[in-house]
């Protein structure tokens, strides 16, 4: 027996061998093209990516051709390099740069030498194209923007590099992707499908033929279309409404949770990152690290919440029952804490309950409520915890979900927190009395901001803020159409709207409302401080204003945040009107807002932090006080066209 086995090891082995050789080399030739066959060619054809439009069917992005000079190291022979240098307006330098780098990828293997042709560039090589052998031009597409604002909703088209190549082997050397905003979030929906095609070519390296009469072969697909939830008028009129200004606006429909606007300020013509001045125009914009345009405020700047915070330690504190729409506190102008500490407030002072202390925004009793809160229970860290709870419930503390590449989830405070803050100590209440007011260690995003209040209209619960409303073909990922329940009863929610329905008829935006319109908002300001040369510094408080409208049966929630603002009602609240009066009524009637606001700016605020710096010549021209007087003069002469009109009409 033995003396059988090893022979038949030997045999079978043999066997196996040769029968999987036969499969490989006559069978199976698909190997055959993943070689570096001189005789195989593979040319790939690149679709163009799917159409961007916003809510209405308004189209934001389409597509503009673009080409892309090709090198393959190895077949360069007999070049003449001043001829193509001068073709090309470039150096005998910057060729050998990229020549360099072209055989570092793969002396073999095509790279992009020039990418991002235009039409006339294209045409004047392709008509010399046969005297440069080793080079190729190929099609692709470009971004072409159809307005000049939403850059950071968009995103913008880059090309790979070696670590995105080695993640996904789908990408080749030279292809695009898309890089921030809706291009990165949806890139395997928008880009498509690219076609390949083998040829054959003879030992003079000249194409003879398809390889097996095209079998392997696939065509192109076209990316698919997007639409967008956000409404382009408003996100258009949030962005000149920011003009001179830092920070962000986020606008929500309350019954779905569709974004319909992302304002961040300052940004960017998405224009600017197309075409052959792409990465020069990047690097500008990336350099800027103190007006940071490429910084999404909307979702990635952490702000203390400031008075809006209140609403929801009022929610709490009904939920938990340490107060109720009669229990008041007396304020006397400001709170005493502890031996030395007093909280100022602005209110008119005396008995305060809770739908005075929403409009007129009261320190005391919210503070009060909160101590109350927190001492509710022999174990406070237990009580905090509970109250983060509750906040979590709002989508706070957390990413929250949306589809949108980045984001912070802002900081809700816990017992863990405070232990180790105050380890030896006994903290209770009045130890982190600051949370009541948003001052504390609460921090959150503007888009959090919009969501809660987006909750607080909804009366307890909220969809996931989400950006795409339709994918052709395709249907919406379900989790944004997931109701999320807060923890709070919702019958706590009708004295808390009644008390901001208030704060634009006797309280804190008294005169800051629209007619027709029944908004319910809550004004916010927040310090704000910052290190200059390694020291503190207090700087301009930051202007804050939440808001929904109408009262019942809402349409939008609103969150604006302004950087060095001053107070809510300076900046944020008129802008938070004119945004709702734009949305809902489509026309504006507080002209002395608007007015305001596109020629205000808050630039000697900001200069503050570097007093030096230069202004970049990057930033669309429009982002002026020339710009924004041209824009109301434009608005004066289509008022006074219409109403000539409206008077030819009742003539």
């Amino acid at each position: 027996m033995r003396k059988i086995l090893l022979p038949a090891l030997v045999i079978i082995t043999a066997s196996l061998l040769l029968i999987r050789l036969f499969y490989l080399q006559v069978i199976d030739d698909s190997f055959k093209l993943q070689s570096d066959n001189n005789a195989i060619k593979i040319n790939y054809t690149y679709p163009e990516r799917g159409y961007i439009y916003d809510r209405t069917g308004k189209l934001l992005v389409a597509n503009q051709p673009s080409y892309d000079i090709m090198v393959i190291p190895r077949d360069i022979k007999n070049l003449d390099t001043v001829q193509f240098c001068t073709l090309l307006n470039i150096t005998k330098e910057d060729f050998i740069k990229k020549i360099e780098k072209a055989k570092v990828y793969s002396p073999r293997l095509p790279s992009v030498f020039l990418p991002q042709l235009n039409k006339l560039e294209y045409a004047g090589f392709q008509e010399k194209l046969r005297r440069f052998q080793g080079f190729y031009i190929q099609k692709r597409s470009l971004r072409d923007y159809q307005v000049d604002y939403g850059a950071n909703v968009f995103g913008f088209i880059t090309q790979v590099n070696e670590k995105m190549i080695e993640k996904n082997p789908y990408y080749k050397g030279g292809d695009l992707i898309g890089k921030q905003g809706v291009e990165e979030s949806y890139e395997d929906i928008l880009r498509g499908q690219k076609g390949v095609k083998y040829v054959l070519r003879d030992k003079f390296n000249r194409e003879i033929g398809s390889y097996k009469s095209g079998k392997y072969d696939t065509i192109s697909k076209q990316g698919q279309d997007v639409t967008l939830t956000i409404d382009a008028e408003l996100q258009k009129y949030g962005e000149e409404l920011m003009i001179n200004k830092r920070g962000g606006i986020v606008a929500i429909e309350p019954s779905t949770g569709e974004i319909l606007a992302l304002v961040t300020a300052p940004s960017y013509d998405p224009s600017i990152l197309v075409g052959r001045q792409r990465s020069a125009n990047y690097t500008k914009l990336y350099k800027d690290s103190i007006a940071k345009p490429l910084y999404d405020r909307g979702l990635l700047a952490e702000y203390p919440p400031g008075s809006p915070f209140k609403i929801l330690t009022g929610l709490i504190a009904l939920q938990e029952g340490v107060i109720n729409d009669s229990i008041g506190f007396n304020c006397r102008h400001g709170f005493s804490y502890a031996r030395g500490r007093f909280m100022r407030c602005h209110c008119s002072g005396g008995r305060v309950q809770l739908h005075r202390a929403i409009y007129q925004s009261c320190n005391t009793y919210f503070s009060s409520a909160y101590i109350k809160l927190i001492n509710k229970y022999q174990d406070h860290g237990y009580a905090v915890d509970l109250w983060a709870k509750h906040l979590k419930s709002f989508g706070l503390g957390d990413f929250m979900g949306y589809d949108l590449p980045t984001g912070r989830k802002g900081k809700i405070p816990n017992s863990k927190l405070y232990n180790k803050t105050y380890a030896g100590w006994k903290w209770d209440g009045k130890t982190i009395v600051s949370n009541a007011i948003g001052q504390g260690e609460v921090l959150m995003t503007p888009i959090q901001l919009a969501n809660f209040m987006a909750t607080i209209a909804n009366r307890g619960h909220y969809f996931t803020p989400h950006i795409i409303k339709k994918i052709e073909g395709t249907k919406i990922d379900k989790r944004f159409t997931t109701k999320h329940n807060t923890t709070i009863d919702r019958k706590y929610f009708d004295p808390i709207v009644s008390g901001m329905f208030d704060v634009y008829n006797h309280g804190t935006a008294s005169g800051l409302g629209a007619v027709g319109i029944e908004i319910c908002g809550k004004t916010g300001t927040a310090e704000n401080f910052a290190k200059i040369n390694g020291k503190r510094v207090k700087l301009q408080d930051h202007s804050i204003f939440v808001a929904f409208a109408p009262k019942d049966n809402p349409k939008i929630a609103i969150a604006v945040f302004v950087e060095n603002g001053y107070w809510g009602a300076r900046w944020a609240g008129p802008i938070t009107t004119l945004m709702i009066e734009k949305y809902l009524n489509k026309k504006i009637s507080r002209i002395d807002f608007e007015k305001r606001m596109l020629t205000g700016s808050l630039k000697s605020q900001y200069d503050k932090l570097l007093p030096q710096r230069q202004q970049d010549s990057i930033f669309r021209k429009r982002d002026s006080v020339d710009f924004a007087k041209k824009r109301i003069d434009s608005i004066a002469k289509q008022k006074k066209a219409t109403i000539k009109n409206d008077s030819t009409k009742t003539n």
